[in-house]
């Protein structure tokens, strides 16, 4: 089940292989049930705008309707080899997401319907729920395979280690609002918020500066300068000190807004 973005509608999906829309407030059926899966419907969500709903179904395919009318839009999305678990939206709208029984997630344009790069390999058990970071940077799925992993979502690559913290399957998955944790809830009756950070802190390759000040790539290449007065504290990120404020306090660095390239002069911060 769903709710539209505005709260005054609920649409859910059924073993009876239709969906169906709802008066939230009323609770009353609205207009047809959406019909043209050929097998259970296991997840359904809205656009962001509002104006669509998409579907996943045991018949492996995804589904695109109007919100208003019910009708089909365009062609049903046909790559997984087995049944579809869980879909979402980008926050954008410009992106679907799918999980599936082939342990495989896929990537889709929403005004096209096509596939769009490699599907998203790395989990050794059915897809049971995929979801969006809110900022949309990250694609977070859930497992049979009892891990949760993370991707960037517009590479599709994998993003450090998978979260390896339930002793079950993972039933469902969503984000927080800041973006900064995720909350899961496995087949082992308990909900879990994650701290991403603390995985990467794991994994992350610890850089520090030389007598000069610069941090360099393993190969040998310049990365960036560290001031002097700022190198004493600079560190693995999986170390804290107390208190921050003190003389020889890590230094985090923010690269929101880093730009790098083979030529330095050739750099431009974009216009704001």
């Amino acid at each position: 089940v769903a709710y539209s973005p505005d709260g005054r509608r609920i649409i859910s999906g059924s073993y009876d292989y239709t969906i169906r829309m709802w008066d939230a407030v009323t609770g009353d059926t609205v207009g047809k049930p959406l019909e043209g899966h050929t097998s259970s419907i296991s997840s359904v969500a809205y656009s962001p705008d509002g104006r669509l709903i998409i579907s996943g179904s045991y018949d492996c395919t995804i589904r695109m309707w109007d919100a208003e009318t019910g009708d089909t839009v365009g062609k049903p999305l046909e790559e997984h080899t087995d049944s579809i678990c869980s879909v979402a939206y980008s926050p954008n709208g410009r992106r679907i997401i799918s999980g599936s029984d082939d342990y495989t997630i896929r990537m889709w344009d929403a005004e096209t319907g096509d596939a769009v790069g490699k599907p998203l390999e790395g989990h050794t058990d059915l897809i049971s729920s995929v979801a969006y970071s809110p900022d949309g940077r990250r694609i977070i799925s859930g497992s049979g395979d009892y891990t949760i992993r993370m991707w960037d979502a517009e590479t599709g690559d994998a993003v450090g280690k998978p979260l390896n913290e339930h002793v079950d399957g993972v039933a469902d998955v969503t984000c927080s609002l800041d973006s900064y944790h995720i909350i899961s809830s496995p087949n082992d009756g308990t909900i879990r918020i994650l701290d991403p950070a603390s995985y990467f802190s794991r994994v992350d390759t610890c850089f520090y500066p030389d007598s000069d000040g610069w941090v360099r790539h393993p190969d040998g290449g310049l990365l960036f300068w560290v001031p002097e007065d700022c190198r004493n504290g600079l560190s693995c990120p999986a170390v804290l000190t107390i208190p921050t404020t003190g003389h020889n306090r890590v230094v985090r660095l923010n690269l929101e807004a880093f730009s790098h390239g083979s030529s330095w002069t050739d750099i431009k911060r974009p216009e704001a």
